[in-house]
């Protein structure tokens, strides 16, 4: 569904990573690790068309990223769903307005208030629903991105460092909703340093682990 072949990206006169190649098929579930500044946001950018690359290909669902305009990347874009680092969320808006922007920005808004209903309940938000973003914990900030992203129903989900400011218990249920996602059939990558989370996901999933490194993308050791 997303291919990058032989991938390379640099800026600011330097090359971040080359000769990268990642293939992210239905059901697949991808670790992607790597020190601080390897390049793992931008990786995930170029598997959702944010950056182009400076040499090689990426395709989305069958099409090269530079033959596509920007309409076809954006209707690409509905089948990939993203959570973010940052969370960013609309302040003066209760959490499930907030979780149902994609659907306001694809014309469907207002037409599936019970499949939103059913959204919130299966990420364990329900009783939240009328809460503004600044009175969510950061575990239910969390859980919220995820619930945005998923809301168009995607073939693929990208996260980045999903658990990197909740607890272990809070990492514990989101790994939980990733792993049930990849179950029914979505290709789903997560970007983390957080080996604890790895281990307790290949206890669950049939999981690849990539790391960053040296501008190259490696298996993992066996020791993960």
């Amino acid at each position: 569904m997303i291919e990058l072949d032989r991938v390379a990206y640099s800026y600011g006169g330097g090359e971040l990573f080359s000769d990268l190649s990642l293939a992210l098929g239905p059901g697949t579930f991808h670790f992607l690790t790597g020190p601080s500044g390897a390049g793992k946001t931008t990786l995930l950018k170029l598997c959702y068309a944010e950056l182009r690359p400076t040499a090689g290909q990426v395709r989305l669902f069958g099409e090269e990223v530079r033959a596509m305009d920007r309409d076809r990347v954006a209707l690409a874009r509905r089948r990939i769903g993203v959570v973010h680092q940052d969370c960013q969320f609309l302040d003066h808006l209760p959490l499930k307005e907030n979780v149902a922007l994609p659907l306001t920005v694809s014309g469907r808004g207002g037409a599936e208030d019970e499949d939103l209903a059913a959204l919130l309940s299966w990420v364990g938000l329900s009783r939240q629903a009328e809460q503004l973003p600044p009175e969510l914990s950061g575990g239910e900030r969390q859980r919220a991105a995820l619930a945005r992203a998923i809301i168009l129903s995607p073939d693929v989900i990208l996260a980045d460092e999903p658990t990197g400011n909740i607890d272990w218990e809070m990492s514990q249920r989101l790994l939980a909703l990733l792993v049930e996602l990849n179950r029914m059939g979505k290709a789903v990558l997560v970007a983390t340093h957080d080996l604890q989370l790895i281990r307790a996901a290949k206890a669950q999933v049939q999981a690849r682990v990539l790391r960053l490194k040296d501008r190259r993308l490696v298996a993992a050791g066996a020791d993960l």
